[in-house]
């Protein structure tokens, strides 16, 4: 980042302008006070503090593990007391929530030195610890190497073209490996990102993006649902290049009707797909094709391969036959961390990666994921795929998540008007019994800052 010195790295939500000369000074700083190679906890938002102090902590090989900074405070507790980390860097507002002392402030952040023993080791390699999208609520992180990191970012910097002239905006926090991902490719090209809490329901949001002019912007399914809700396809966006979208699959319906919107304006709309396991992407689906192959996942990134295993581990060699995902490649992460003796664990997973995905693979090569390989129930010996369902009723404008136990598929919506349409639709038009599943009706479906689904919370509203 060094070279890019003269060119704008942040841009912050007040209009602020930080070139990289100062975003690397500022860290350095930063990363000084804490002068060696140890665990840092850094409660994340999108804005310049937080940026410096990942940046800074890359920078000197200090590792951060990256949270929300709207944690439960009680899980944080739980957090510090099972990690042992040697320094916070917070928000200044909740500081005093934690014990330690306070050895540095750089504007709305304060860095702690806490209590705690170092009574473990940190494997040499260890660069990032990121929380898995289903453990909220967990002690689990995924422990990323500094190769991971560079092998991820060179190779979706390579496939989506990012030039030092592009201009992202943040639509999802840092601490989310899609968001992070977005962070590290931009200011490894020279390019900028505009940081910004605002959602997309918030006009400060659209004021902002059109006024710092940014050229793509990246979204999980929630935000395109969003977007159509909002009329996208009416809005004037000029400097809009491309736009990206990963974090669980994206209805056909909605992938159909982007990449159409995208190619009648100019832009690229570009489908991918990751897991925080393998630091960030795995597959990509290059613009041309967005329309011939909905629904696909595309292809595996540069320096990467797929390939599909049956129930018996048996490579599966002929297209469209279902089989789980493997991965292949640099950026599949060491492992996971349970605890702070799990540090010091070497590389676990030596670039193999078990998806959990089924998926297929076509005759010219591309991938489509058609479930998850725990996403399933037997209803009255039947297999029933509740991702299948969900595709089903979303496409009859129910929105809803499915749970459940075999024999009992469970339907959560929040529309109690609907009710009877959701129960119609299943006894109509699937093989599953009426007495094999029941629509419930919830205030809210509960999600992670990142839109995605938090089904273990569903299953405590009945």
């Amino acid at each position: 980042m060094d070279q890019f010195s003269k060119y704008t790295a942040l841009v912050s939500e007040n209009g602020e302008h930080l070139s990289y000369s100062d975003l690397l000074n500022f860290s350095d700083i930063f990363s000084e006070k804490i002068g060696e190679h140890c665990l840092i906890f850094i409660l994340c938002s999108n804005c310049i503090e937080s940026a410096i102090g990942y940046i800074g902590c890359i920078r000197r090989r200090i590792v951060p593990a990256l949270l929300d900074k709207s944690i439960d405070i009680t899980l944080l507790r739980e957090l510090l007391e099972n990690y042992h980390p040697k320094f916070c860097w917070v928000p200044t507002f909740i500081a005093g929530k934690i014990t330690g002392k306070r050895v540095y402030s750089f504007r709305n952040y304060t860095l702690i030195s806490t209590k705690y023993e170092q009574d473990y080791q940190l494997y040499h390699e260890l660069g990032l610890l990121l929380a898995t999208s289903g453990s909220t609520g967990s002690p689990k992180f995924v422990r990323q190497s500094y190769q991971n990191i560079q092998s991820n970012t060179e190779s979706i910097i390579k496939y989506l073209k990012i030039v030092q002239n592009d201009r992202a905006i943040s639509t999802m926090p840092m601490n989310y490996t899609y968001g992070l991902s977005i962070l590290n490719t931009h200011l490894a090209t020279g390019a900028s990102e505009i940081l910004t809490e605002a959602t997309l329901m918030d006009k400060r949001f659209w004021k902002q993006l059109r006024e710092e002019k940014a050229t793509t912007f990246g979204g999980v399914p929630y935000i395109y649902e969003m977007l159509k809700k909002l009329r996208f396809n009416k809005m004037e966006l000029p400097n809009l290049r491309y736009v990206t979208q990963a974090g669980g699959k994206l209805s056909a319906e909605l992938c159909s009707e982007f990449s159409k919107l995208c190619e009648d304006r100019h832009m690229e709309f570009i489908v991918m797909y990751g897991q925080t396991e393998a630091t960030a992407r795995m597959a990509w689906l290059p613009f041309q094709y967005a329309q011939e192959k909905v629904g696909s996942i595309g292809i595996a990134i540069p320096g990467g391969r797929f390939s599909l295993i049956d129930a018996d581990n048996n490579e599966i060699i002929n297209p469209n036959i279902a089989g789980e995902l493997l991965y292949y490649g640099d950026n599949v992460s060491l492992g996971y961390a349970q605890n702070r003796f799990d540090l010091s664990l070497g590389d676990d997973n030596h670039g193999v990666l078990h998806t959990g995905d089924i998926a297929k693979r076509d005759e010219d090569g591309f991938y489509y994921i058609i479930g998850r390989k725990k996403r399933f129930l037997k209803i009255f010996g039947n297999r029933v795929n509740l991702d299948e369902v969900e595709r089903l009723l979303k496409k009859e404008g129910i929105e809803c998540a499915c749970t459940g136990i075999d024999d009992c598929l469970k339907i959560f919506i929040t529309d109690p008007s609907l009710k009877e349409k959701a129960g119609t639709y299943i006894d109509n038009h699937t093989a599953i019994s009426h007495g094999g599943f029941k629509v419930i009706v919830i205030e809210k479906i509960p999600r992670n800052p990142s839109g995605k689904v938090l089904y273990s919370e569903i299953k405590n509203y009945d």
